[in-house]
C-alpha cells in the first residue's frame, strides 16, 4: 500500500502504467498480468469516450487479473456528473478492497470539441474545477469514516493547484512536453509552499519511443532532450535509474507513470527501484 503521508524525500518509488484496452481482450489481459509481474504498482486507464471501454468496468476487470492497484489517469470532470463519478470511484474502492485511486482533472486540451460532439455543455474552467471539488466531496461522503479512496489530481494553473493542495493525496502537473526542467522545478517549489503531497510525473517518452496516447504522435524525442524536459527518460537502464533518483532527490517526484508500450523497457529499472 503506498504511503500518502510521508514527506517528499522519504516517499518510496511507485510506478504506474497507462494501459488502455485498444487491442483484443485476451492480449490486454496478458498485458495486465505482465505489468503486474514487472513490479509496477498501478494499472491506469484514460477517460476517452467512444475510443475504448469505460475506465470503471475495465479497471474492475483488471483488478481481478492481478494483485496491483488500479486507477484512472484521469477522469475528465466535464464528462459526467460529480455524484456519478464519486459513486463509481467509491464502488471501485469497495470492489477492489481499497486498491483503487481516483485520478481526476478538468479535461485535456481540446476537450471542448469532444463535449460538443457528445451533446454535453462546454463548461468554463471555473465550473470544471468546481465539479472536481464536488466530486471529491461526494466521494468522501460515500467513503465515510472507514474508507479513504486516494485522490490524484491533474493540475495546471494556480487555482487548480490550490484546490489540489486542499484535497489531493497525489498531484501530477499537466506539463507541456517541452517544458524545461528548471521551469518544472520552480512549479514544484511553489506548490510545496501549499502542501507536501506525493508528486507524480507523466513520462510519455523513453529513448526514442513515444507511447501512444501519452503524447502527440509528432512528439520529437530529440527536441525533448535538447530542452532538458522531464517528459523523457533514457532507454539505458542505468541512466534511467540515475535520472529517476535525481528527480526524486531534487524535486520530490516519487510516482512515475508511463505508457504500456514502454513497460518492458523500464521493467529492469522498476525492479531495482520499486522497493526504495
Amino acid at each position: 500500500m503506498p504511503d500518502f503521508t510521508a514527506t517528499g524525500g522519504t516517499r518510496p518509488f511507485r510506478f504506474g502504467v497507462v494501459a488502455p484496452l485498444t487491442n483484443d481482450l485476451p492480449t490486454w489481459r496478458e498485458q495486465v498480468r505482465r505489468i503486474a509481474d514487472g513490479g509496477y504498482s498501478t494499472l491506469l486507464m484514460p477517460d476517452v469516450p467512444q475510443w475504448q471501454p469505460a475506465p470503471g468496468p475495465a479497471l474492475a476487470v483488471a483488478a481481478t487479473l492481478a494483485d496491483l492497484r488500479v486507477g484512472t489517469w484521469v477522469y475528465a470532470s466535464p464528462l459526467r456528473p460529480a455524484w456519478s463519478t464519486a459513486w463509481e470511484a467509491h464502488s471501485l474502492s469497495v470492489l477492489t478492497d481499497g486498491r483503487f485511486e481516483m485520478g481526476i482533472g478538468t479535461g485535456r486540451p481540446g476537450i471542448e470539441d469532444e463535449l460538443r460532439e457528445l451533446g454535453l455543455p462546454v463548461l468554463a474552467s471555473s465550473e470544471r474545477l468546481a465539479r472536481v471539488r464536488e466530486t471529491v466531496a461526494a466521494l468522501r461522503d460515500l467513503d465515510g469514516p472507514g474508507l479513504h479512496t486516494p485522490v490524484v489530481m491533474a493540475v495546471r494553473g494556480p487555482k487548480a493547484q490550490a484546490l489540489a493542495g486542499e484535497l489531493a493525496d497525489t498531484v501530477t502537473f499537466a506539463l507541456l512536453p517541452g517544458q524545461p526542467r528548471v521551469e518544472v522545478a520552480r512549479l514544484v517549489r511553489d506548490f510545496r509552499t501549499i502542501r507536501d503531497v506525493e508528486l507524480a510525473l507523466h513520462v510519455p517518452v523513453i529513448g526514442d519511443t513515444v507511447a501512444p496516447f501519452m503524447a502527440p504522435p509528432d512528439t520529437d524525442p530529440a527536441a525533448l532532450r535538447a530542452a532538458d524536459s522531464l517528459a523523457i527518460l533514457p532507454d539505458d537502464p542505468a541512466a534511467a535509474t540515475e535520472e529517476i533518483q535525481r528527480r526524486r532527490e531534487q524535486m520530490g517526484f516519487s510516482y512515475f507513470v508511463i505508457g504500456a508500450d514502454l513497460a518492458d523497457t523500464l521493467a529492469p529499472v522498476v525492479a531495482e527501484l520499486a522497493a526504495h
